[in-house]
């Protein structure tokens, strides 16, 4: 699979938050456009930056190189008018997909970040690439708050590379969030989608999370489950026997079992919640 790269100049990097994000985030952000590690649940899919894309999710990248630099100049207009700004970075890419290690355009924005801090800053990844940055994250969180939010669908690796082939390893992923717990950032565990688990999730989580969010494709793919129908997922899940990680109600399950390791106060459910209060 060849991989379309692209250096772009975007017109503007904070996106007025909108739709699921419009809970308490001000503003979404995302460095790149597309995301090479191409999930196959992944609700861009069917989103228009995709769907009038010839070429399949997972083999374009677009880079906004002037990313920083916008940043720099909306963040200056929105703070003369007073208004917050509580970034969620990202929601429609990886932030710190592979083409991150060269281009570095999210260490580049952490970078003005600290020249001109938001109120608030939701790193979402997937990527064990986020301990590069830890330095930056470390500085920033005396400016503002930080939460890194990695997304840990499932305990098992083997689920993981059913619909999520290409993406970083499960034990990478949570061996990155314990280096960023460890280095005093909060961390959240996004259970997102959920996937099918073993008994001892919640044990892998404890003492490398401040909280964990759950989320499922039925209620959280911002069309209350049509897009992941449209994506076919009910029929890949049925083809490994999955079925019964696939129900309406599977939040409600999911939320009673973390509930018997996390105190409430940890743990948070669906776009209601998503917002750290």
């Amino acid at each position: 699979m060849g991989m379309e790269i692209k250096e772009t100049l975007s017109k503007k990097i904070l996106t007025e938050a909108k739709g699921y994000l419009d809970v308490g985030f001000t503003h979404s952000l995302n460095p790149y456009s597309g995301c090479a590690f191409s999930c196959k649940y992944c609700y861009v899919r069917e989103m228009p930056i995709q769907r009038f894309k010839e070429i399949p999710w997972g083999e374009w990248v677009d880079i906004k190189i002037n990313a920083a630099e916008n940043y720099r100049n909306e963040i200056i207009k929105i703070r003369k008018k007073n208004k917050p700004v509580n970034i969620f970075m990202s929601s429609a890419t990886d932030p710190y997909q592979p083409m991150e290690r060269k281009a570095a355009i999210t260490r580049e924005i952490l970078e003005e970040m600290l020249e001109n801090p938001p109120d608030f800053l939701q790193v979402q990844t997937r990527s064990p690439l986020i301990t590069r940055d830890i330095d930056l994250l470390v500085k920033l969180k005396e400016k503002c708050d930080v939460l890194v939010s990695m997304t840990v669908e499932t305990d098992r690796d083997d689920i993981r590379k059913i619909f999520a082939p290409v993406a970083p390893g499960i034990p990478l992923r949570l061996k990155a969030l314990k280096e960023v717990y460890d280095a005093g950032i909060h961390t959240q565990a996004s259970i997102s989608p959920v996937l099918s688990f073993t008994p001892d999730f919640a044990k892998v989580l404890e003492g490398i999370v401040n909280h964990i969010w759950i989320d499922t494709l039925s209620i959280g793919d911002g069309a209350m489950g049509k897009r992941s129908e449209r994506l076919g997922m009910p029929t890949l899940f049925q083809n490994h026997e999955l079925e019964k990680w696939y129900q309406k109600d599977l939040h409600l399950r999911v939320e009673k079992y973390f509930r018997k390791y996390f105190t409430s106060e940890i743990i948070r459910v669906s776009k209601q919640e998503a917002f750290p209060k």
